[in-house]
């Protein structure tokens, strides 16, 4: 990915925008500073429209091996979680490659998403997530995109297999601790999965027009 591609998405959203990605920086040293900053523009950009108090961060540039989802408390700007988390099994090995929001990919899907309630499945107990990014990821209900936890998903299946075990697109994580990170960003969140493709930085709905009319995402992002 260009710099220009990310100066772009990730320009300026206002002084209390960049307050609050510094001070997510700062609590999660070991994140990229430009994906948190990206993170926040979308978080600003859906809190036009409705009250988020936590905000999710997936980082999938980095290896399936490392943890790569973070959890923030945005009134304490504290870091809730820290967790290795899974993607879609048509979307690579060791590192994620390829994105979709098509229905039967297998793949995960990039974008802004919100928490849209739980249930209890196949998986056991999940959380749903909606779309807010239109083309790339305003399928993710439709193919049961989710939050839940999976035993491949595990410091100890990693050391055997040399990467996470893949999902069918949703964003696994351990079973020792769905229910918990579930059970606190089940309401008003926000989820990010950041990948530096181009198409997404330069067109995401979130990131560049913020719920333009001419996009329907304002409809997307109403409660």
């Amino acid at each position: 990915m260009g710099t220009g591609a990310f100066a772009q998405a990730s320009g300026s959203g206002g002084g209390s925008g960049h307050a609050l990605a510094a001070a997510l920086e700062r609590a999660a040293p070991q994140a990229n500073p430009r994906v948190i900053a990206l993170a926040t523009r979308a978080l600003a950009c859906v809190r036009k429209h409705r009250t988020v108090r936590t905000l999710s961060v997936i980082d999938y540039s980095l290896p399936s091996t490392t943890p790569r989802l973070w959890v923030f408390d945005l009134s304490q700007r504290s870091v809730l979680f820290h967790l290795l988390v899974a993607h879609g099994r048509n979307t690579g090995g060791q590192y994620a490659k390829h994105f979709s929001n098509r229905e039967g990919s297998l793949m995960s899907s990039l974008g802004t998403f919100v928490t849209d309630g739980t249930y209890v499945g196949h998986n056991g107990y999940s959380l749903r997530l909606k779309g807010l990014d239109g083309r790339f990821n305003d399928q993710a209900e439709k193919r049961a995109i989710v939050i839940h936890g999976a035993s491949y998903v595990s410091r100890q299946f990693a050391k055997a297999q040399g990467r996470l075990g893949r999902s069918w697109g949703c964003p696994a994580v351990r079973k020792s601790v769905a229910k918990p990170l579930i059970d606190t960003i089940r309401k008003q969140s926000v989820v990010f999965a950041y990948y530096p493709d181009k198409d997404w930085l330069h067109d995401a709905p979130t990131l560049v027009d913020c719920g333009d009319a001419s996009t329907g995402t304002s409809s997307a992002l109403a409660p």
